[in-house]
């Protein structure tokens, strides 16, 4: 009985579609009056985005490791899940942060892990990839929690965790969809792992059955390409004789050395070269488009702390509360005061 209900609350929430926002109250509907609109609306909501997340995120993996007893395990016991979750790249600088931030304050939260079902003495892992990989390149142990779960169980925990972050994207769920399919998972089971409705479901399988995996792979997570957009670049897969192969642009210098956002909009570029659109012709659709690349606050010690993405009407920050747990809140107290301090600066003419 405890099997059963293992993974029956660990959302709450209603299935929704990707992008779509949630439910909210009255309450939540109306903003502070000074995060009304322009940038300091964007940085109001998103805090309150990225709050909301990790603390979903922190809901769910309370629910699923509680009452268990959190115990200290070898990394190198420790094996990946069965099923890929992610395109993460860990040698970039915002894992090389979250491992600064591990080394200087330890684990905050327990990964969950299984006894592996085929090698006795070793684990396999069901959420907290990172935090996994963090303690093997810090050589320390790795905080557990050690369940019983069968394969639906540790997907579905999987999925729910992950899906709760902010940094998860769109076509990561989507390949993490296309592999549950193949691995003979029912709809239901997915949509339950990713929390999203059977139309949201159909649409990232069908994005990662018709880009090539290849094709994917080389971009990587994109984290700011939507789902509408990697919807559009399917579509151009839909006809092969429209586009040509593109392994001359993925192994080109330039593409490696762009950014994941940045590679996407190379790669689609080229599609709608390729199919004779005018695409890059009309500046209008291409600016409505394009995604700004990110830039970084980060401290004296290089810790990243804020990400700034902006364009001609909006500047967003992203603060990493694993760095700065308070923040962000700080940030908002402050906000009268920055603001009149702003409108009280020299303007140039």
């Amino acid at each position: 009985m405890a099997r059963k209900n293992l993974l029956a609350s660990a959302s709450g929430q209603k299935l929704t579609a990707v992008n779509s926002d949630p439910e909210v109250t009255q309450q939540q509907r109306t903003p502070p009056a000074f995060a009304a609109r322009g940038a300091l609306g964007a940085v109001t909501r998103s805090i309150d985005e990225l709050a909301a997340r990790a603390d979903a995120a922190r809901d769910i993996e309370a629910r699923l490791t509680a009452g268990a007893t959190v115990v200290d395990l070898d990394p190198a016991l420790i094996d990946s899940s069965f099923v890929a979750d992610r395109l993460a790249r860990y040698d970039d600088e915002e894992f090389n942060s979250f491992v600064e931030a591990i080394r200087a304050r330890g684990q905050d939260s327990p990964i969950l892990v299984r006894r592996s079902p085929t090698a006795p003495g070793r684990y396999q892992v069901a959420f907290g990839h990172r935090r996994l990989k963090a303690a093997k390149v810090l050589g320390r142990d790795v905080r557990a929690v050690v369940k019983d779960l069968t394969d639906r169980d540790l997907v579905l925990a999987q999925g729910q965790e992950n899906s709760a972050r902010a940094d998860l994207s769109f076509v990561e769920r989507a390949l993490f969809a296309w592999r549950l399919e193949e691995g003979h998972y029912d709809r239901e089971t997915i949509m339950a792992a990713l929390n999203v409705d059977k139309t949201t479901v159909s649409r990232m399988i069908s994005v990662a059955t018709k880009i090539p995996a290849a094709v994917i792979e080389a971009i990587g997570p994109a984290p700011s390409i939507g789902r509408d957009r990697w919807v559009e670049l399917a579509g151009k897969y839909q006809d092969a004789d429209k586009v040509s192969a593109v392994g001359q642009l993925l192994s080109s210098e330039a593409f490696h050395a762009a950014p994941s956002d940045e590679r996407f909009n190379l790669v689609l570029n080229h599609a709608f070269k390729q199919s004779g659109s005018r695409r890059e012709d009309t500046p209008g659709l291409a600016i409505s488009h394009r995604r700004p690349s990110a830039r970084f606050w980060a401290t004296e010690t290089g810790q990243r702390v804020v990400r700034v993405t902006a364009n001609d009407r909006a500047l967003t920050l992203a603060i990493d509360k694993r760095v700065a747990p308070g923040f962000g809140d700080y940030l908002l107290s402050q906000m009268d005061g920055l603001y009149a301090s702003y409108l009280n600066e020299p303007k140039e003419d």
